[in-house]
């Protein structure tokens, strides 16, 4: 099952990084808050993240004409779980310092 890349959600999803970026670093070098995007950007993270869950849940329903928990997880596993734990093996040795 191929889902279609769309550019615009990559464009919202680099503005919703960069809005909690640009909020933590304002808390860091002025101690105030000028910058109050940072919990927006979360938000429009989490909608993003919803849409896509949702778009993914209902191509399968579509094409298949059921929809298998345990197979979703899976797939989700497989993507992310590589990554995080090479973020984990390269993070561990700084954290250990």
């Amino acid at each position: 099952m191929k889902i279609n890349y769309r550019p615009e959600i990559d464009g919202l999803r680099a503005i919703s990084v960069l809005a909690v970026i640009f909020y933590h670093l304002e808390k860091i070098l002025s101690g105030t808050e000028y910058l109050k995007g940072g919990y927006l950007g979360v938000d429009v993270f989490f909608v993003i993240s919803g849409y896509l869950i949702t778009s993914i849940i209902l191509k399968e329903l579509v094409t298949t004409g059921s929809f298998s928990f345990k197979n979703f997880y899976e797939r989700r596993i497989r993507r992310i779980l590589p990554a995080l734990l090479l973020v984990m093996l390269v993070s561990l040795p700084f954290a250990w310092m």
